[in-house]
């Protein structure tokens, strides 16, 4: 990669945090791994309990990277045809008219509280998440590029709740956990929100069009043969775990190398080192595996899996 092309997309996303970080307070690590999801081409899945700023980090994400913006709530009366549209019959022309759903002009969605929805309509998504496109009565409809989902769940209150099936959350690059502020952020937080909108601040710091460039030199980051052995080896031990039913599959193999190039460049290197495997190793898996059910009995998550397969699993020397 081109130094002066790498030196730009480090500038870009510094100034981006340094942005976000004024609405999403406190929360430095978690705008960093959204932004490397964002930069992967990603979709990101946020799981967490209701009012700590998964929305927030979502609009403010919106107006900083200067992309088409709209939100979805997701209630049990949302229809498949309000995400990806529907045919009406026009009597003037003698033909169907395609009517287009929320996701057509949208570079960013935001689902919120995905798990709230019937299963139909969180499927209608599925299509549009992996191949970029809605098909409706057997016509294809492209996606503005970039196109991107961030979806918010939260497990309180889990009455009338839909799970996402594994499939879908297999087409999330990343789950992530926002928590609560430590005590002086919450204090800055309060005083924040009390005479103006935390919003109008904000600047557009990018354009669509140069996310898109900024993608486009994610990928051309070098990632040595020996690293992707390293992730391969990762995933054969997730699936070979006396812990798992189902382990990493080859997608979420390739998941991780996108994502730790994106780790990369934002540590301003062109090249990915294991560090930067390790660094988001569960955040891209912990929501790819099923335990058994001795240990979901027993309590034992899926990142505390992935954490002792990282400890096991031997990096190679000479990287």
């Amino acid at each position: 990669m081109q130094e002066k092309t790498l030196k730009s997309v480090y500038q870009a996303t510094r100034t981006i945090e340094t942005e976000i970080s004024k609405v999403i307070i406190g929360k430095e690590d978690v705008i960093h791994k959204v932004l490397m999801a964002i930069l992967a081409n990603g979709h990101i899945l946020l799981d967490d309990v209701p009012g700590v700023g998964k929305t927030s980090l979502a609009v403010a994400l919106g107006k900083t990277l200067g992309l088409e913006y709209n939100r979805i709530q997701c209630t049990p009366d949302v229809l498949p045809s309000d995400i990806v549209g529907f045919s009406v019959f026009n009597k003037e022309k003698d033909s169907f008219t395609y009517m287009q759903g929320i996701i057509n002009n949208t570079n960013l969605l935001l689902a919120d509280e995905i798990n709230r929805t019937s299963s139909r309509t969180q499927a209608a998504l599925l299509e549009a998440m992996e191949e970029k496109q809605v098909t409706v009565d057997g016509i294809t409809h492209p996606l503005p590029d970039p196109f991107i989902v961030i979806a918010t769940e939260n497990q309180v209150g889990a009455a009338g709740t839909q799970m996402l099936p594994h499939a879908q959350m297999d087409r999330f690059l990343v789950r992530l956990t926002v928590g609560y502020p430590d005590k002086q952020s919450e204090i800055d937080i309060i005083r924040g929100r009390q005479t103006e909108d935390p919003y109008a601040g904000l600047r557009k710091i990018i354009t669509a069009s140069s996310l898109k460039t900024m993608q486009k030199a994610t990928l051309m980051v070098t990632i040595k043969d020996s690293l992707m052995g390293y992730i391969a080896d990762l995933a054969e031990a997730s699936r070979s775990s006396m812990s798992t039913e189902l382990g990493i599959s080859p997608r979420g193999s390739i998941a991780v190398s996108h994502m730790a190039k994106a780790s990369a460049i934002l540590h301003g290197r062109d090249f990915v080192n294991e560090e930067d495997i390790r660094s988001i190793f569960c955040d891209v898996c912990s929501h790819r595996i099923i335990l058994t059910q001795r240990e979901r009995a027993a309590g034992t998550t899926t990142r505390e899996v992935l954490e002792q397969i990282i400890g096991d699993v031997k990096a190679p020397y000479n990287v």
